[in-house]
């Protein structure tokens, strides 16, 4: 049993791992002379009753005046504002600034339009919580 348990706590840390590498390598900024965002992994689990199914949870800290490019997750995503303020957009829809205790939600078929910090002074931070098919590419490019 706590060999198994060991083995479990293994992948879902490489999981993690391979979650923050992906996101980082997909949301880059939008100038060379920006900051990237920083993304923490929180937690990583099998979406139970839903086989091939996972939840993530991660915090994203967005510098000032970063904007991620457009993109699309063949996920659905919830993101919850804990610090500062973000600008959030899908396609067709209209563009939104949260503060803290907001939420935005993306479907698995929005493309996001717009992720920016809505300061160029201050940081922002979210909460994100994502439901995907495991395996599956976590951030999708969009031209």
């Amino acid at each position: 049993m706590q060999t198994r348990l060991a083995a479990q706590r293994r992948t879902n840390s490489r999981l993690i791992w391979v979650l923050a590498v992906l996101i980082s390598s997909i949301l880059v900024p939008t100038s060379t002379l920006m900051a990237q965002e920083t993304i923490t992994p929180l937690i990583t689990k099998d979406l139970a009753g839903h086989p091939g199914e996972q939840v993530l949870m991660y915090t994203v800290d967005f510098p000032p005046g970063f904007a991620s490019p457009i993109h699309r997750h063949n996920a659905q995503v919830s993101v919850y504002v804990l610090e500062g303020s973000v600008v959030m957009q899908v396609r067709g829809q209209k563009e939104l600034t949260l503060g803290p205790g907001q939420i935005f939600y993306e479907d698995p078929n929005d493309i996001h339009v717009v992720s920016r910090n809505a300061s160029s002074t201050k940081p922002a931070k979210f909460l994100v919580l994502l439901i995907n098919k495991k395996g599956s590419p976590l951030v999708i490019p969009v031209k």
